[in-house]
């Protein structure tokens, strides 16, 4: 079962990789504007998602001008800020979409759903990333027609990592213009 695992993860990434490469290089382009501008680059994680903030924070290689996003943060102009959900229909992620789009605050957002006028997240977000996940990605071992195993974590950890690769290159290239 691991080997079907591993094959369908690998085919899940690839489809991201595919699908959202220019997405995601517009995402980098977005946060390193906060990093050259004197800003912060805030984080807002939720739900399992919460471990991307702790990987873009503790992890071996942090990520540059991070910060947590909470309530009580007073985001200034030059300021990003980074929602990954498991959903677009996430109410708290939703409730932080309106509330930067209000203040013209440019965020990007990660979370499983495809970009459509439907997807409210997508529309408020300047940049947005799909994990491409609608279910579980294999099947259950003995409820037949039942899925099991939704990577979003996985999923959203490459994502982040591709973002950040994008990020260090562009910081890195704007350090060696001073």
């Amino acid at each position: 079962m691991s080997k079907i695992l591993s094959t369908q993860l690998v085919g899940l990434i690839q489809r991201i990789q595919q699908s959202e490469e220019e997405s995601i290089e517009e995402s980098a382009r977005l946060l390193a504007q906060a990093a050259i501008g004197q800003g912060t680059i805030y984080f807002a994680c939720f739900g399992e998602m919460e471990g991307i903030c702790i990987n873009a924070e503790i992890g071996a290689d942090p990520f540059s001008n991070f910060a947590r996003y909470t309530d009580s943060v007073e985001l200034m102009p030059a300021d990003r800020v980074i929602i990954f959900t498991r959903s677009g229909q996430d109410a708290e992620a939703l409730t932080l979409a309106k509330k930067l789009n209000e203040a013209f605050i440019p965020f990007t957002a990660v979370a499983s759903e495809v970009a459509s006028e439907a997807n409210a997240l997508s529309e408020l977000a300047y940049t947005y990333i799909s994990l491409k996940i609608r279910g579980g990605i294999l099947p259950h071992p003995t409820n037949l027609g039942e899925r099991i195993v939704m990577p979003h974590l996985i999923a959203g950890l490459f994502v982040y990592e591709a973002i950040k690769l994008e990020f260090d290159e562009m910081i890195a290239d704007d350090d060696e213009l001073e």
